[in-house]
């Protein structure tokens, strides 16, 4: 009997607090995944960094360890595909590879002093016109100005073209390339305040507003290319890398939101709404981020909305408040009563985001009576969640002139199903999670798998199953809910109460 070879792709997912690997078979199965917390480094109060040697260790041990797991061993692997924490900006020596500091991660406020300077100087509509993006610390531009203005020798030796800027995505290929690829995608690139999204490259105004030497900075390919191969010496195989894409992106890929108006959101600390925009960069009028999808050849752009407080909210509960020994608890507790009596929590604890941007409006319990219960706070509590999705999703139909009709939903706290219903309820549309809730993973096992002829095109992809939340309030429940809900935050705006 003739039998077909079994090609693997193997994910790597580079978060903020781990490094993952998960190996798919050719049909998108997970056969197996190994996973290793490093180390957070925290300098002084608001400033976050990461060790890249760790990084790369860890990520390099987890490949071994995920492999070993099935069977198998690196020259088994047809593919590698690279999702990442974004914005987290690393520099190292051309030469050597040895990075010259810590990497500034995405998290760290260091340079929000620089941001209000830029903000001051009427520059904010220049910037977002060109990269989608508001001006914040947030993103790398400012934290790679930082470094090159704070570590010694560092903005001569990059001027001499001594030094490279990437961010994790880059860092990572150079490393198991041995240098040979230089090289981001468009995904990562959108988010360092340094790429315009329109033109698709470095963009010669920002460089100068930031004195970046064009030539510390990486080649900008699509999601789905061909970036290089792997080295034989340095990583133990030659395999091509051809997907990456910055973790979110990647789950709207892994979603399989491919089409205008098809979104996700991804229920984790905090929530991370995207809509497909299709080959238009929509310019939102309600403060969302304007960002490129991860695609192929032509470009696809996205709005992403985030929700600050999201499943965080759940762990005040548990850790904070002692309310619940374990997250899972709370869709017991919340299911035991039929509403909040009238309870509704605004977790703004480090402010609002969209569509409300106050920085200074902290979180804020309405509605208690006597007759409230632990149950009544616990449900009002998944149900901010939900009230926060809705805002967001609600800002992204304004701006598109779109009506959604399903929401593809992942992460860990998609996983209660408490929560899942109540959002289907608010939103009006369906919530669909997929059995697979790891879909950043997913995302650049479909992007690598396309890009190297393992799956033949889209309409191949496996169906991700999963479950299905139908709404089933009527509009007259839903809309007196969402009026108490607005009403508590028109309470929280400005630290208010």
């Amino acid at each position: 009997m003739n039998m077909k070879k079994v090609r693997y792709i193997l994910a790597l997912d580079q978060g903020t607090t781990s490094s993952r690997a998960i190996v798919f078979d050719d049909r998108c199965r997970i056969r197996a995944s190994a996973q290793a917390e490093f180390g957070q480094i925290y300098p002084r109060e608001g400033w976050v960094e990461h060790d890249p040697l760790e990084i790369y260790s860890s990520q390099a041990g987890v490949i071994s360890e995920a492999l070993a797991r099935c069977g198998l061993n690196r020259n088994d692997v047809s593919a590698i595909g690279i999702t990442n924490q974004r914005e987290t900006t690393v520099v190292w020596e051309r030469d050597s590879g040895r990075p010259i500091c810590n990497a500034v991660v995405w998290q760290c406020r260091r340079s929000a002093a620089r941001c209000d300077e830029l903000k001051s100087a009427g520059l904010d509509r220049m910037i977002y016109q060109k990269t989608g993006l508001p001006i914040d610390a947030y993103f790398s531009a400012t934290k790679l100005e930082w470094i090159l203005d704070n570590i010694d020798g560092a903005r001569a030796r990059a001027e001499n073209g001594e030094l490279l800027f990437g961010t994790v995505d880059t860092y990572l290929m150079w490393k198991f390339s041995a240098g040979k690829i230089f090289a981001t995608d468009r995904t990562n690139a959108s988010r360092t305040m340094l790429f315009n999204i329109h033109t698709l490259e470095w963009d010669d105004e920002l460089l100068k507003l930031f004195n970046i030497p064009r030539a510390m900075l990486p080649e900008v390919k699509p999601s789905g290319s061909m970036f290089g191969y792997t080295d034989e010496a340095a990583f133990g195989a030659k395999i091509p890398i051809a997907g990456v894409a910055g973790d979110q992106q990647a789950a709207l890929f892994g979603q399989r939101c491919f089409e205008k108006g098809m979104c996700k959101n991804t229920f984790g600390t905090g929530c991370f709404l995207l809509m497909n925009t299709g080959d238009k960069a929509v310019e939102s009028k309600h403060g969302l981020i304007t960002t490129l999808a991860a695609s192929f050849g032509e470009p696809q752009y996205a709005l992403e909305g985030s929700v600050f407080v999201g499943g965080a909210v759940v762990q005040w509960l548990r850790d904070a408040m002692r309310v619940v020994r374990t997250a899972a608890e709370t869709e017991t507790y919340a299911s035991k009563v039929d509403d909040t009596l009238g309870v509704y929590i605004v977790p703004a604890f480090v402010g609002l985001g969209a569509p409300y941007w106050d920085a200074y409006a902290r979180g804020t319990i309405t509605g208690i009576t006597r007759g409230a219960t632990r149950e009544h706070i616990i449900r009002a509590a998944l149900e901010s969640i939900s009230y926060q999705v809705y805002d967001v999703l609600r800002a992204m139909e304004k701006d598109c002139g779109l009506n959604v009709d399903k929401l593809a939903v992942d992460g860990g706290a998609a996983a209660n199903n408490f929560l899942m219903q109540f959002t289907a309820d608010i939103l009006g549309c369906d919530v669909a999670r997929s059995e697979i809730l790891e879909t950043t993973a997913l995302g650049v096992c479909y992007l690598a798998g396309l890009t190297a002829g393992i799956i033949t095109d889209k309409s191949s992809l496996p169906d991700s199953g999963g479950t299905v939340f139908a709404p089933a309030k009527t509009d007259a429940e839903r809309k007196k809910l969402i009026d108490g809900w607005h009403e508590a935050v028109r309470r929280t705006l400005g630290g208010r109460a």
